[in-house]
């Protein structure tokens, strides 16, 4: 979780980045506006997956808190696999009556570590009343994370005792993707947050698995709409290091 707050005279506009987790925004002030290229506009409480497209964030005087939650952990708190691919999905429109509830609770807090705590109570009271993934398909995403992206499907399936196809089809059903988009989404991620370090796109490219660097470029471009050019300086990444530090909590002013 990390709290973002934004009083500057000129109006934020970031377009998000895909990352490898689902994504909560809720707006804690009435500045907000999340809007997307399929002409959604929302605001209050939002969610967008793991493949947002052209997904902006944008907006004036923000208070904001963005929770990133491992797809593992998302199907079982939100109720649902979120892929999205560009949609968006309003929070009480999953939630309910609770959304608004833990919203004003939010509101009211003195504090960001206030709002964190009351965060993570919603999210865990949630997680216990749900099921969870599959542990098989807990252990693929784990693997996928730990090997960056770089690791083939069948070695996954057999280190579980499941087939292939068994695999493929419930941690689609459940993760929102299929385990090779997923893999493709992980390597990205680390890609892109090398370009945003400063490293050159060649670099990357080897590094992050890529055949060469147009294969990078290709992959960049269907992943987040933009060049790798355009990731390298992308805002959204730009904060990252600030904002989302060990713990998973941080504000940002």
């Amino acid at each position: 979780m990390a709290g973002f707050r934004d009083r500057t005279a000129d109006p934020l506009d970031l377009q998000v980045i895909p990352y490898p987790a689902v994504t909560v925004a809720v707006d804690l002030g009435n500045g907000l506006i999340v809007d997307n290229v399929r002409g959604q506009q929302l605001h209050g409480g939002v969610v967008f997956g793991l493949v947002p497209g052209g997904v902006h964030v944008r907006g004036g005087d923000i208070d904001c808190l963005q929770i990133r939650l491992s797809p593992v952990i998302a199907h079982a708190v939100l109720g649902v696999s979120l892929e999205l691919g560009g949609a968006m999905v309003a929070l009480d429109e999953l939630w309910g009556r609770g959304a608004t509830r833990t919203q004003e609770q939010l509101r009211a807090a003195a504090s960001w570590e206030e709002r964190f705590s009351i965060a993570e109570t919603a999210l865990a009271r949630r997680h216990e009343a749900s099921r969870a993934v599959d542990p098989e398909v807990a252990h693929a995403w784990r693997q996928m994370l730990t090997n960056r992206g770089q690791v083939r499907v069948e070695p996954l399936a057999a280190a579980v005792g499941w087939s292939r196809k068994r695999l493929w089809a419930r941690f689609r059903s459940q993760i929102g993707l299929t385990p090779k988009r997923a893999a493709q989404l992980i390597r990205f991620d680390h890609a892109a947050h090398r370009l945003a370090a400063g490293h050159s796109a060649g670099s990357v490219a080897a590094d992050s698995g890529y055949a060469d660097q147009s294969h990078l470029h290709r992959d960049v471009v269907a992943f987040a709409g933009v060049t790798p050019t355009a990731v390298s300086t992308a805002p959204w990444l730009a904060v990252d290091d600030v904002a989302w530090t060990a713990p998973k909590r941080a504000s940002r002013h």
